[in-house]
């Protein structure tokens, strides 16, 4: 898969001027990142509380949240430490805003409403003012983002962190100054200006990376973004592209070392299915079919170009973790790349905007009454775009949008639970429902527990031996059991093979619900076993 070169680059002769966007007169300098973060901003926080739905990875964020500092370093010792400074984060809003979905989630809204907003300004360097604008507008409607600027997890944020490492780095490999005595006479200046932007770049990009490490397949891109720039200085440029990156990659190291002993924890990742490889084939075709629009205005030459930009961002990332998938360890999960998705904005939006300036101008040139403004074509796709994706759009924005809802799945066990009884969570990862929300666990047994979250510093708790955990089953006349709706529950560890053993031995199904996701059941013991 080649993409000419092109594409990736418009040529350059020598020094060329930093001439003002085409249509710059019309558009205030607020106007193109404002236009975006305002829609992303209004698709955040529509229907933000989902009904009050929490799925089980915010469900982790939500109780580690709430824990001392203490014992969250306590347990990131164990495990999770790859989201130690998110779940810092959410625990200084949690102490100053109470534990709420809002100080959960808002974290994510503003991380999206950054992306867009700093997506639009890049694009804007790259492609114009309309181009700009679309490519925000295009990042704030995908539906991928919709979703993730909506959980209580750190991957908007670190969208958000890439979207701003993306513009310091176009920041410094932008268009040229003005040529002769006053470029001379400003040398020196605009390299001390170029040094302070590299520092804020190895500054932000190491930020994010300590939020989530796979980030760094964005550094990777940006240096292939920095190989691509025509540039009479590019040696110096590409020079100082590998220090940053050594200073990002060594900062990053001890958490990619601290994470690496924690694998298991992604045990549960599969190889890349059909379906993933099929869906990363579509963008990449898009993406390409995208590099062959002319989407830079032709009065605006630049050393850089929407495609040398934009598809590194979307590629790399994305078929980095797939052969890290193939070679190492399954690893691929969409949304640990969703940053990539910022790449795909920045194709896809200066290819609309070329596409409503063409068809303007078309409309033109065989009318002279009622001609239309490209700015209005674009809105109307927006529009067209924002009303085919409002199925969608209203599915994202409810419980049954996710995994499971462990508050739905709690309200069951409060309504069939009776005093005495004693619950058992099949797997242990389902006691996040007592985690989340305590009060209906509080005159349940919990009967495999050993030692709780916190103190054991861990997510879900240490439990007691096999042999305990059947003793403690059959001490008691009636069980609630929490298991995974829409299939029978499966032994991970020998505490779960005795939980299924001993219902199967000495107690009888009374009752089963299905909620949230999850299905909650009764049992009450046999008089002799079978």
């Amino acid at each position: 898969m080649s993409v000419p070169s092109a594409s990736l680059a418009p040529a350059t002769t020598g020094r060329i001027a930093d001439p003002a966007p085409v249509g710059a007169h019309r558009w205030p300098a607020w106007l193109v990142p404002g236009l975006p973060a305002s829609l992303a901003l209004a698709l955040g926080l529509w229907g933000l509380h989902r009904q009050g739905a929490v799925w089980r990875d915010e469900a982790a964020t939500w109780e580690v949240a709430q824990r001392s500092a203490s014992e969250i370093w306590h347990l990131i010792g164990n495990m999770d430490v790859v989201h130690t400074l998110y779940y810092l984060l959410v625990h200084a809003l949690f102490e100053g805003f109470g534990a709420n979905l809002t100080a959960l989630r808002l974290p994510s809204v503003l991380g999206g409403v950054v992306a867009a907003a700093v997506i639009a300004a890049t694009g804007r360097r790259l492609a114009g003012p309309l181009g700009g604008v679309a490519a925000g507008l295009a990042l704030a409607l995908l539906p991928v983002m919709q979703r993730y600027t909506q959980e209580g997890r750190s991957f908007a944020l670190v969208a958000a962190g890439v979207a701003v490492g993306t513009w310091l780095l176009t920041g410094v490999l932008g268009p040229a100054g003005p040529t002769g005595t006053s470029a001379r006479r400003d040398e020196h200046r605009n390299r001390t200006a170029g040094l302070w932007r590299w520092c804020a770049y190895a500054t932000v990009m190491l930020a994010t990376a300590l939020l989530n490490w796979l980030s760094l397949f964005a550094l990777a891109a940006h240096g292939i973004t920095v190989l691509l720039t025509r540039h009479e200085g590019q040696r110096r440029l590409l020079t100082r592209w590998l220090v940053t990156a050594v200073i990002v990659v060594a900062g990053t190291l001890p958490l990619i070392v601290a994470s690496s002993r924690q694998t298991r924890l992604v045990a549960w990742i599969q190889p890349p299915s059909a379906a993933s490889l099929l869906g990363v084939t579509a963008m990449l075709i898009v993406a390409l079919a995208c590099t062959r629009v002319p989407t830079t205005p032709d009065r605006q030459r630049t050393r850089l170009s929407p495609a040398s930009v934009g598809l590194p961002l979307l590629a790399v990332p994305h078929l980095g973790l797939l052969l890290a998938s193939w070679l190492v360890k399954p690893l691929y999960v969409d949304r640990y790349v969703l940053y990539a998705s910022l790449g795909l904005s920045l194709l896809v939006g200066p290819a609309l905007a070329w596409s409503a300036r063409t068809v303007a101008a078309r409309i033109r040139t065989r009318h002279h009454r009622g001609r239309p403004r490209a700015e209005a074509l674009l809105g109307a796709v927006v529009a067209v775009a924002f009303l085919a994706l409002l199925p969608l759009e209203l599915s994202l924005r409810t419980p049954l949008s996710r995994t499971d809802d462990v508050r739905a799945a709690t309200r069951e066990v409060a309504a069939l639970a009776r005093p005495g009884d004693g619950i058992v969570f099949l797997p242990a990862q389902r006691r996040d429902m007592a985690l989340v929300d305590p009060p209906p666990f509080g005159g349940l047994a919990d009967l495999a527990l050993a030692k709780s979250p916190t103190a054991s510093g861990t997510l879900y708790g240490v439990e007691v031996d096999p042999t305990e955990i059947q003793a403690a089953m059959l001490s008691r006349k009636r069980l609630v059991v929490v298991s995974d709706s829409g299939s029978s529950p499966q032994a991970e560890t020998p505490q779960d093979l005795a939980k299924l053993s001993t219902l199967a031995h000495h107690f009888t199904l009374t009752s089963s619900d299905d909620a949230g996701g999850r299905r909650v059941a009764t049992y009450e013991r046999n008089e002799r076993p079978r």
